[in-house]
């Protein structure tokens, strides 16, 4: 789940933004991670508890909205995986020089040699945490090295100046929407983790993921601040590369790279799994063709970025995008905890409330920048 959050969209949109708003930015992080919190929470207990997919519970519960569900989490997994595809290339570029496309073709074919492979499941895991650490360690050097304004940042994340409601939803949906917000639980679900005794467990792994997406969240927003108070401005076409080369020249640059393919290559493992994880349950046979599903969906979804381009449009737009199915998959996880009487605990009771509340902010905010902030990112 954190190294699907920390995709690249989640490195361009969090240096774009600061960019733009500088050190007010930081309030849209803090509202990101309590939306966060409880978004992921109920959904994650839910499904642990009851020991089904997400969707097969939406149908048990309003028949046809499980089909519904996976519809919307496997349209926004694959525009998600196209602005993945997209992170791959543009990290290959910054290490080695390729073309962007031929940098995306490369990765794609890493990702699917990699669930090809006989381990797929533990090669999987063991692969988004080794690569995970490394993108935290590379953005806390440069958070270190740009000496940013720190008790400004502090502040202005509680007092900001000027922000707008596109980062917000964004970078909710960049976290914990569309496919991200399943992403965990039903890996836990596949590793066989179920039952009112793996609700703890799902609580434990939700906080653990979170506070990996938060804290890499936060070393980069702290990086680039350092950056945008020294007076540069970000290149808009790859505004996180512009951070790293200018905390350590072409190094900077070089590591940039290591941490955008990182952090897109573990993205499309992520949304290709999540994703298939939705559709395979649609019908009959389909579970036995799991690996077949996925190396189509890495597949089309290079495709359409070769013909697509635009990567850091695309970055932006599919986080919008995820923040808007986010209300969707939460409140029907709710409502499924509802139905199932799990909503007896006053803690319960309360974490839902909190994630109801969450359904209407991200429906609200979502309506909003769909008629006034989409369209600019197209102007």
């Amino acid at each position: 789940m954190a190294t699907s959050a920390i995709g690249p969209g989640f490195l361009t949109q969090t240096a774009l933004f600061t960019n733009q708003f500088g050190a007010s930015f930081g309030f849209a992080i803090l509202v990101s991670i309590i939306f966060d919190l409880a978004a992921q929470l109920n959904i994650w207990r839910t499904i642990i508890r009851e020991g089904r997919p997400a969707q097969v519970l939406a149908n048990e519960v309003v028949p046809g909205l499980g089909y519904a569900l996976s519809a919307l989490v496997a349209i926004g997994g694959f525009a998600f995986n196209i602005g993945n595809i997209a992170g791959c290339g543009l990290g290959l570029s910054a290490m080695f020089g390729l073309p962007v496309k031929v940098g995306a073709v490369v990765s794609a074919v890493i990702a699917i040699g990699l669930f090809l492979s006989k381990e797929a499941g533990r090669a999987m895991d063991r692969f988004a945490q080794l690569l995970g650490i490394l993108m935290v360690v590379l953005a806390a050097y440069v958070a270190f090295a740009t000496h940013p304004p720190v008790g400004e940042a502090i502040v202005r994340t509680f007092v900001p100046t000027k922000l707008g409601v596109l980062p917000i939803i964004t970078i909710v949906g960049g976290t914990v929407g569309g496919y991200i917000a399943f992403a965990g639980a039903h890996r836990l679900l596949d590793a066989g983790l179920s039952g009112v005794a793996g609700a703890g467990e799902a609580t434990r792994s939700a906080l653990l993921g979170l506070g990996i997406a938060s804290l890499m969240r936060v070393v980069l927003f702290l990086g680039t601040l350092g950056i945008v108070s020294a007076g540069i401005s970000l290149d808009p076409s790859n505004p996180a590369a512009t951070a790293f080369r200018q905390a350590a020249g072409d190094l900077g640059y070089r590591m940039f790279g290591v941490v955008m393919w990182a952090a897109s290559v573990t993205s499309v493992v992520g949304s290709a799994y999540t994703s298939v994880s939705f559709v395979r349950t649609l019908r009959a046979g389909w579970e036995t063709r799991t690996r077949e599903w996925i190396v189509g969906f890495i597949v089309v979804s290079t495709v359409v970025f070769l013909l697509v381009g635009r990567p850091v449009t695309i970055l932006v737009l599919v986080g919008a995008l995820n923040g808007f199915i986010l209300p969707l998959g939460l409140g029907t996880m709710i409502w499924v905890a509802f139905r199932r009487g799990h909503l007896v605990a006053i803690p319960t009771r309360g974490l839902a409330l909190v994630g109801a509340g969450v359904v209407i902010a991200m429906a609200g905010l979502g309506a909003y920048s769909l008629v006034n902030d989409i369209p600019a990112l197209f102007r």
